[in-house]
């Protein structure tokens, strides 16, 4: 239910002059859907592809899952098209200056008959057109007739001259200093966090591409992101700096489990490193503002709000594939296909979460979908611990608990279908059958919710597991145990 991947926006074409007339588009409402958290598909977002698409990854075939599928990789691919469309409407026929209207044919009064203070009619409507690029809509309103920017009329009523004002003509105001925003506004936050998030561009050797987004982790070019932005094999990396500056990068690590990677670039020492925050103080209905690169877009700030903890999102788009859980916060500030790896901030302008996917509606193969207020960023508590492992070693860790459980059951939790020998799970009596129903204070819904749960801890940590089996419930403390490292340098 995650999609990713994004190709940056291709330029729009310039519109006719004229904009031709179109019908209409009759509009289709969604169906309402049940607990969307479980059944919304999500893109793993927001890195932006060239041809092919990709799913989690820049150089995998993508395709964004239906709607009440799964969790999956942010849709972020785009295709090399222009992707504007125009539109325009035009007055009816009965309106001011048609054919039944006041100043029409019909009712039109000869000039020389006309008086100084005649009405000379109401002025024909301008026309309106629409550019529709992808998930990105902008409307433009012609403001003028034949070229013209505007009109005075100066109307003499009574036969005199009226005085004419002009705004062009007006004295220009003091301009505000937008450098004193209150603190804790998103204003003072954008300008904050700005300088310390990156435009990541993507060339893989497979002669596929995308872009997505990234953090500066210290002045001389860390810089953290998505393993599915910056982790395929032999891609060659550009990034572009708030400042317009741009320099080559190089993988310093990914680890594709927790969809955390980190990158370094060349010869710089002067950049600004954003603040670290605490996930593990982030609490539901708070502010936060997210900062990325959606559909080319750098430097892009939206707000928003926590709208849950402790979601299970699985990165790679395949339903059932508990390889790619993550323990994620759920956002409802607009990320998109390009926000991949960018920041989630609180309104102190410290990174709470790594944004990596989202939920869609209506994405279908071949296709990208946007932002419907449903979006997931990887706790920053959980990416510090890998980020320094990757910085370190070239890889990461993840904790495991040594049981076989199903996605999703009917269990009110998560049914042990087999145990791992000798495992955490073994040592601590945790038998095949069981069904684990908590970790620690955290409820488990479902086999992926414990292994969310079980991830957003490092291996060795001691956690309580309450089970139940045969009609007992019964709570035992297991010592974490460290699963195998996957991908690397």
């Amino acid at each position: 239910m995650t999609e990713d991947r994004n190709t940056g926006p291709n330029r729009p074409e310039q519109p006719d002059n004229e904009p031709q007339p179109t019908q209409a588009q009759p509009t289709q409402a969604y169906p309402t859907q049940q607990n969307p958290a479980q059944q919304n598909p999500t893109q793993a977002y927001p890195t932006q592809q060239h041809q092919p698409p990709t799913q989690a990854y820049p150089t995998q075939q993508h395709q964004a899952p239906g709607y009440g599928q799964h969790y999956g990789a942010h849709e972020a691919a785009r295709q090399q098209q222009s992707p504007y469309q125009s539109a325009a409407s035009a007055a009816g026929p009965a309106g001011p200056g048609g054919p039944a209207g006041p100043g029409g044919p019909d009712t039109q009064i000869p000039a020389p008959l006309r008086g100084p203070n005649a009405d000379p009619g109401p002025a024909k409507k301008p026309k309106r057109m629409a550019l529709v690029a992808g998930a990105l809509a902008l409307v433009l309103v012609s403001g003028g007739v034949g070229g013209a920017v505007g009109a005075i009329v100066a109307d003499n009523n009574n036969g005199g001259s009226g005085t004419v004002t002009n705004s062009l003509n007006a004295a220009k105001p003091t301009a505000t200093n937008t450098s004193n925003a209150p603190a804790g506004s998103v204003q003072a936050v954008a300008e904050k966090v700005v300088p310390s998030v990156v435009q990541i561009e993507v060339a893989t050797a497979q002669g596929s591409g995308g872009e997505g987004s990234g953090v500066v982790l210290s002045s001389d070019g860390l810089i953290l992101t998505n393993n599915h932005v910056a982790g395929a094999t032999g891609a060659q990396l550009s990034v572009s700096f708030s400042d317009g500056s741009k320099a080559s990068a190089k993988l310093v690590g990914a680890d594709p489990v927790s969809d955390i990677a980190v990158i370094k670039v060349d010869g710089r020492n002067d950049l600004t490193p954003i603040d670290l925050g605490n996930s593990a103080d982030v609490v539901v209905g708070q502010q936060v503002v997210a900062v990325g690169s959606p559909l080319g877009l750098a430097g892009t700030v939206t707000e928003g709000i926590i709208s849950a903890l402790d979601r299970p999102v699985s990165t790679s788009g395949e339903s059932g594939n508990q390889n790619t859980v993550i323990d994620a916060l759920q956002t409802d500030a607009a990320i998109n296909p390009g926000n991949s790896g960018g920041a989630l901030v609180n309104m102190d302008g410290q990174l709470i979460g790594i944004n990596t996917a989202i939920a869609s509606l209506g994405a279908s193969s071949g296709t990208q979908g946007g932002s419907i207020g449903l979006g997931f960023a990887i706790p920053i508590d959980q990416a510090r611990r890998v980020a320094n492992e990757l910085i370190e070693t070239g890889k990461a860790t993840q904790a495991m608990i040594g049981v076989t459980v199903p996605s999703q059951d009917n269990a009110d939790g998560a049914t042990v279908m087999d145990v791992t020998a000798d495992g955490p799970a073994d040592k601590a009596g945790i038998p095949k059958g069981a069904v684990i129903t908590k970790v620690d204070d955290r409820v488990v819904a479902d086999g992926d919710s414990l292994i969310a749960a079980v991830r957003s801890h490092a291996p060795g940590d001691k956690v309580s597991i309450t089970y139940s089996d045969g009609g007992q419930t019964k709570t035992v403390e297991v010592t974490l145990g460290t699963a195998p490292a996957q991908g690397g340098r």
